[in-house]
């Protein structure tokens, strides 16, 4: 059962405050008039979370040219996402969300069920934030080895 709000495409986007890789707090609000991929994902150095994110990886500059920043969030410690950025050679920061305030508020917190346990964990959500702060698009179904082309795709409609 879950009760928390889900936003949706049109709505401005919750702002936050979340440690990041890059030794500071990262907030939304920082990156006003500019688009965001704000992509949530389950964990950290795990195949599908490390596919997106070498996807993200590998089409940051193309993301950048087209004016957007990319951030990562997971319930991982910083001590992990240091890490799992380091392994892979991420060139975006990765933003740790460990009370899952975030995902909550952005309504990815959910019940799984994985071989009849139940626990609860970060689903996989991708929300494009455009530069007026409002959601443009939610992905909730990945392809994680081209979901970066695909925000792309979608970016350049």
């Amino acid at each position: 059962m879950q009760d928390y709000y889900e936003p949706k495409a049109g709505d401005k986007a919750p702002d936050f405050r979340l440690p990041s890789t890059r030794g500071k707090d990262i907030t939304l609000k920082e990156f006003k008039g500019k688009d965001v991929i704000l992509y949530f994902y389950p964990k950290d150095d795990t195949p599908g979370c490390t596919k997106e994110a070498c996807s993200f990886r590998d089409h940051e500059s193309d993301l950048s040219k087209a004016h957007a920043v990319v951030l990562g969030v997971s319930t991982d410690s910083l001590e992990s996402h240091d890490k799992f950025k380091s392994k892979y050679n991420l060139n975006f920061p990765l933003l740790s969300d460990e009370t899952a305030d975030v995902a909550k508020m952005y309504g990815v917190w959910k019940e799984k069920n994985l071989y009849g346990r139940r626990s609860w964990g970060v689903a996989r959500t991708t929300f494009w934030i455009g530069a007026d702060g409002r959601i443009r698009k939610i992905w909730k179904k990945i392809d994680t080895e081209k979901h970066a082309e695909d925000v792309l795709a979608e970016m350049n409609k």
